[in-house]
């Protein structure tokens, strides 16, 4: 059974359609990249799917349970985290205090404290940053230290599915390939994970399989490898 499926979504904002029949699979352990030029689609499909936008038609399956109406903290209980690509953080807050806040919201206790917390080193391992940045407020942190922490306080509620919006864009080639790396321990934790990606380079170093969204549909699915003998495909994202 599949832990997350998309069933022909539809999605508007306002008067514009910005999915179009957006249907997409993912099972446990999965590392999938949602592909396309900016405005093609990927960013609604992830809020479509965290529930910050709601779609018209369709249906979304998460753990064999239908939550296409359920509001996004509902979801986030039910073990989907979110990562935004604007990343999220409260600038007046310090970093243990970012990371701390999801829980103090959902009250999150239907695991066990023992294992949240062995989970919580887990992902202090995964970013040992986080331990020299846990007492600098948000509004100091470089965008890299940013996207970090966004993705640690994501996956402070253990999800099952970590949505990820743009993690690598803008970050030195240095730090990208070190982020890349981390983004796959995640996914060693068992976390699933959907990417949404604008650059090819960037999915290839993360990705298990893409899908190709343009103009709010999918237009290919398969492995990143096979993107380069696709013509068409390759000159429309590079484009």
């Amino acid at each position: 059974m599949a832990l997350l499926k998309l069933g022909k979504v539809n999605t508007f904002i306002d008067s514009v359609h910005v999915l179009r029949d957006i249907s997409l699979e993912v099972a446990k352990g999965d590392l999938i990249c949602l592909l396309g030029r900016n405005g093609a689609g990927k960013t609604s499909t992830i809020r479509t799917i965290i529930g910050l936008l709601k779609n018209r038609s369709g249906k979304i399956i998460f753990k064999g349970n239908d939550i296409t109406k359920l509001p996004p903290h509902k979801r986030a209980r039910l073990g989907i985290g979110l990562a935004p690509d604007y990343r999220g953080i409260f600038t007046d807050l310090t970093v243990s205090e970012n990371l701390q806040y999801p829980k103090w919201i959902i009250g999150k206790k239907t695991r066990g404290d023992e294992i949240d917390v062995d989970f919580e080193k887990e992902v202090f391992h995964i970013f040992p940053e986080l331990d020299e940045l846990k007492d600098r407020e948000g509004l100091v942190l470089s965008g890299g230290e940013g996207k970090m922490v966004a993705t640690a306080r994501a996956l402070m509620l253990r999800p099952s599915l970590l949505l990820l919006d743009e993690p690598l864009e803008g970050l030195a080639p240095v730090i990208r390939g070190r982020f890349a790396d981390r983004i796959r321990k995640i996914r060693d934790l068992g976390v699933s994970i959907i990417s949404a990606e604008s650059n090819i380079a960037n999915a290839s170093k993360i990705a298990d399989s893409i899908y190709v969204i343009e103009r709010g549909e999918v237009i290919y699915k398969g492995d990143v490898k096979e993107i380069s003998k696709n013509k068409r495909i390759s000159n429309l994202i590079s484009g």
